[in-house]
């Protein structure tokens, strides 16, 4: 053999052992998922850990509305008996979306804000129920310990996991794409967030800001700091500290997590600082499209040269109010290209020959098509990450949570036009069409987004893969956690060494005082004798 062929072969084993020492085989990992779209994001995750041969144990609850819990899904499920039903979680839902779709913009901020506090405490009493039922079971904890698990992954929306990797004593992972104002992120993830170019989530502001839009983002920041440590104090402080057996709070628990697996890249963040710890995986979902049913192919391919528009509000959105359906029906009539609509409500009496409506869609596969020429999306990120990843330009519907916020920076970058759906006419649809349809830089600033998510140096959904076997290899990632979690507020910011610095320059500025002011008698003292001297002579 040649001496070039056997370099070729050595660098070949070389990559191969390198390979195998980055794999952990027969892994354990213990799951504690939310629900919806959050957990469809886990699914992924876990499907590939499968085939990688890892152990998975996913924990839920008699009451899920989405985890599978049967045996054909390929991991173990434990699951808690709780005394309310999935129809009960559904049924809270449906009624948080209806308010804030249909009955939001006719309420005042009062009412508004006391109605979805409602709402939201009904979802966090079922979620510390679950929590009850987990800790209550010390034969499942004792056979855990046992099992000794390699790691926890979890979700933060639902709180708990983070109290079971520290009553296990075994590494945390995170996957969320963010919390309320990122308060979790920032406040117990110790994520730098500037007031001065780190937009608020909800602000309405992007990273360029004037004056006027810094005062008011850094009064947001501080609005939601304040109900954040309102809510923990007063409705999960003492419950952890309870659980553990120990003083402690929700933030300094949920700050132990080893790695964040946060659901965005930089095709939609604003250049920021994050930890190291803090990992991307932003449209680790996403995959090249599959061919459509032959019906559906039919339909799209008659739309000629003028293409598709594919229409949906996500899973959640069943349907809307009978003037709302009809409103969008008619703008949908009056362009030339064929849509595909997911909705699942009754068939609106506008509805036109070019709209076929379908209860769902294969909607990556039709965002991946090459007749589709423009997405209407609520901007939940499961479907805004496809878009992305198959450049098509969006017209945006937001809704609820996120979705704000995240149709937000797809407009800040020139890739969508964003429309308030509670005051919407059928022009203003219309208009936003046209103008995503006719005018190139909305498909050139996508496609831009869309370059940039490709260019990585491994797929999300690997990175996420990695980043787990990671903390499996290496039991945590305690290396890659900042020092800030370990200093107190005033620490962090520095105000104990400002405050003795100002002592110090008091201090000084109050000796030179004295000194001056002696130095002053001094002369005074002096000068008087030699003025009545001079006096005495005189007369």
């Amino acid at each position: 053999m040649s001496p070039r062929g056997s370099t070729g072969v050595f660098l070949l084993l070389a990559l191969l052992l390198n390979q195998n020492l980055l794999c952990v085989s027969g892994g354990k990992i213990l799951v504690w998922p939310a629900e919806f779209s959050h957990w469809l994001n886990i699914k992924v995750i876990l499907d590939v850990l499968i085939e990688r041969g890892h152990n998975i144990t996913v924990v839920t609850h008699t009451a899920t509305p989405s985890v599978q819990t049967t045996p054909s899904a390929g991991y173990n499920a434990e699951i808690l008996q709780v005394p309310y039903t999935k129809q009960e979680i559904v049924d809270n839902l449906e009624r948080m979306l209806k308010y804030w779709t249909h009955d939001l913009p006719n309420d005042n901020i009062i009412t508004a804000s006391l109605k979805i506090h409602e709402m939201i405490t009904t979802a966090t009493a079922q979620n510390k129920i679950t929590c009850n039922a987990l800790f209550s079971r010390a034969d499942l904890l004792e056979k855990w310990k046992m099992e000794k698990f390699d790691v926890i992954l979890a979700d933060p929306l639902y709180i708990c996991g983070e109290i079971l990797a520290q009553k296990l004593d075994i590494p945390l992972i995170f996957s969320l794409r963010f919390t309320f104002g990122n308060t979790l992120e920032r406040l117990c993830g110790q994520m730098p967030a500037p007031p001065s170019y780190v937009p608020a989530v909800a602000s309405e502001k992007t990273d360029q800001m004037d004056f006027i839009d810094r005062l008011k983002n850094f009064l947001f920041y501080g609005m939601q700091d304040f109900l954040f440590y309102l809510v923990t104090k007063f409705k999960w402080d003492h419950y952890y500290s309870e659980v553990l057996g120990k003083p402690t709070t929700m933030c300094e628990t949920m700050g132990k997590a080893d790695i964040w697996l946060i659901r965005t890249y930089w095709d939609f963040e604003y250049p920021r600082p994050f930890p190291p710890n803090f990992k991307f995986v932003g449209g680790l979902h996403c995959k090249p499209a599959k061919p459509l049913s032959k019906e559906m192919e039919e339909f799209v391919q008659s739309s000629g040269d003028h293409g598709v528009v594919v229409f949906s509000l996500g899973s959640m959105i069943k349907n809307l109010t009978s003037e709302r359906a009809n409103t969008i029906a008619a703008a949908l009539g009056q362009i030339p290209q064929k849509v595909v609509w997911r909705y699942s409500g009754k068939t609106p009496e506008t509805l036109a020959p070019n709209t076929k409506i379908y209860d769902w869609i294969p909607q990556n596969d039709l965002l991946g098509h090459p007749k589709t020429k423009a997405f209407i999306t609520h901007g939940g990120t499961n479907g805004l990450y496809e878009a992305i990843y198959h450049g098509v330009p969006m017209v945006g519907l937001p809704l609820f949570a996120d979705q704000p916020d995240n149709l937000l920076h797809m407009k800040t970058k020139g890739a969508a036009v964003v429309l308030d759906i509670n005051t919407l006419e059928s022009k203003d649809l219309v208009d936003a069409l046209k103008t995503v349809l006719n005018n190139p830089s909305y498909k050139e600033s996508i496609m831009r987004l869309s370059r940039i998510h490709h260019d990585q140096p491994m797929k999300p959904l690997d990175q996420a893969v990695y980043w787990i076997e990671f903390v499996m290899r290496n039991k945590g990632a305690k290396h890659l956690r900042v020092q800030a979690h370990e200093l107190s507020w005033y620490q962090y910011h520095c105000l104990d060494v400002a405050a003795f610095l100002l002592s110090i320059a008091a201090l000084i500025t109050f000796l030179w005082v004295k000194a001056c002011c002696f130095l002053f008698r001094r002369c005074v003292r002096k000068t008087r004798p030699e003025r009545k001297t001079q006096k005495s002579k005189n007369e």
